[in-house]
């Protein structure tokens, strides 16, 4: 969540991260008594015993086997929740991409979609404020192989990391972009679904992080809520009619939650959803004061989340159909032997190969219209799986290509042992012995880690330099 953007406000407060008495706002404690089945008692005492909470979600493309027998979160069936939190870093499973650490409550993401949209239909998605990819890698795992998802990060700083997290998810429909909101006014009627986890206080963190309780204050509220209207104004011309709008903060605060859902309605023609939810999850359903816009609350006494509120909205005006305009270009003739070699790399009908000054990527057939439409109006970052490049006659693969779901049985493979693993992510020296050459695929218990290349008297490691293991405490 992005609370740091009250980061330059005065400090108020004081708390002990090692678990002196945390000392919420009076001022909030004040807003939030009016609000449906608040309980100040019980929100202090949680919060004053910071018990932590770690949750995890698979990736159901990759299905591997850990955290299979841990308990499920209610509203997410591929969320788990950890009876304690492990090193992620030394698990090679994690760097493989086959699960991510997310918080539970923001999870609820995938209920909402699920209850609005259908999902058996080609979509396009934008997750506009999405680094540093829990909400993008659960929103790809929902859509089907044809829908197209655009993983949006407005700080230039911290979209590598959203692009590496979804590189390790390993599928090819999603393009990650670094824009302003106000950017998407050029994509009118464009987008199907559009999810806005917008920048906010934070005060719903105070739990997990107590250090988000010096950062907090009235005024801070105030700023992230007039933020929160300029993102969405802005915005807003990119979805289409009948399109559905997904709105979240990690905020208790109303004037960044309902509020936010009255000034929607008043301001566009949005109509509020109501979802369908399990009473025994905990989840505090309300209603606006002005409008009675629907919304979901998640407070830390009543389940084991931290705060959280979502409410979701129909489009009722603008077209159904975006108007495509794309300048006319030259198709990039790739040679019929590239094409050849490289079929020995990938392993799906449903790709389309496309080639960019000299590197090759991947998209899923169908999508280079959408791809052009794109390239001319955002500023794309990463554009499906890249693939590699030729250097002369030999196909030089990229880390992409390790960690997709695409790559092709036909390619060299092996499966290290943990030990080995880690040794590998660390970007040290591979002493081991193998009859394979060339290039060969690293893995760990079957899924791809990246590449290393076999020669006769050694073996050259080329796992990414700012991916390696840097802790030499883990073995």
């Amino acid at each position: 969540m992005l609370y740091f953007f009250a980061k330059c406000l005065t400090m108020e407060l004081y708390c002990n991260f090692m678990g002196m008495e945390r000392n919420i706002p009076g001022a909030l404690i004040q807003s939030l008594r009016t609000q449906k089945d608040f309980i100040e008692e019980d929100f202090l005492k949680v919060h004053e015993m910071g018990e932590p909470i770690t949750t995890v979600r698979m990736n159901p493309a990759k299905s591997p086997s850990v955290f299979m027998n841990e308990i499920a979160v209610p509203w997410h069936s591929c969320g788990k929740y950890l009876n304690e939190r492990p090193v992620f870093t030394a698990d090679p499973l994690f760097h493989a991409g086959c699960y991510y650490v997310q918080e539970a409550s923001s999870m609820f993401l995938a209920h909402a979609l699920q209850q609005t949209t259908n999902l058996s239909e080609r979509l396009r998605v934008l997750d506009l404020c999405a680094a540093p990819g829990g909400k993008s890698t659960l929103l790809n795992s929902l859509l089907n192989e044809q829908s197209l998802l655009v993983a949006n990060e407005i700080i230039k700083s911290r979209v590598p990391v959203l692009a590496d997290n979804l590189s390790k998810w390993g599928t090819a429909n999603t393009y990650v972009s670094n824009n302003d909101p106000r950017d998407f006014g050029r994509l009118v009627n464009y987008f199907d679904v559009l999810v806005v986890d917008a920048p906010c206080s934070g005060s719903g963190m105070f739990r997990k992080d107590p250090a988000a309780i010096d950062e907090w204050s009235e005024e801070a509220v105030k700023l992230c809520s007039q933020r929160q209207q300029r993102i969405l104004a802005d915005v807003y011309p990119a979805l289409k009619r009948d399109g559905i709008l997904i709105y979240s903060t990690c905020s208790y605060s109303e004037v960044e939650n309902e509020e936010i859902a009255d000034w929607l309605c008043q301001e566009f023609a949005l109509e509020t959803i109501r979802l369908n939810i399990d009473p025994s999850w905990g989840i505090v359903e309300t209603t606006s004061r002005q409008d009675q816009n629907w919304g979901y609350r998640f407070y830390p006494q009543h389940l084991k989340g931290e705060g959280f509120y979502l409410s979701c909205f129909r489009k009722k005006d603008g077209e159904v159909h975006s108007d495509f305009k794309n300048r006319k270009q030259e198709p990039i003739k790739i040679p019929i032997q590239h094409l050849q070699e490289m079929e020995n790399w990938i392993a799906s009908a449903s790709l389309e190969i496309k080639l960019f000054q000299d590197t090759y990527y991947a998209i899923p057939v169908g999508q280079a219209h959408d791809l052009a439409f794109l390239q001319e109006r955002l500023y794309l970052k990463k554009s499906g799986t890249r693939l590699g490049k030729f250097a002369g006659k030999d196909f030089i693969p990229d880390q992409e290509l390790a960690l997709s779901i695409w790559a092709s049985p036909k390619t060299k493979r092996l499966n290290l042992n943990r030990a080995a693993a880690i040794s590998y992510l660390k970007k040290e020296d591979l002493h081991f012995t193998s009859d394979l050459s060339g290039w060969v695929l690293m893995c760990y218990e079957g899924f791809g880690l990246g590449w290393a290349k076999v020669l006769p008297k050694r073996i050259n490691n080329y796992y990414p330099k700012e991916w390696r293991i840097i802790n030499q405490a883990i073995k």
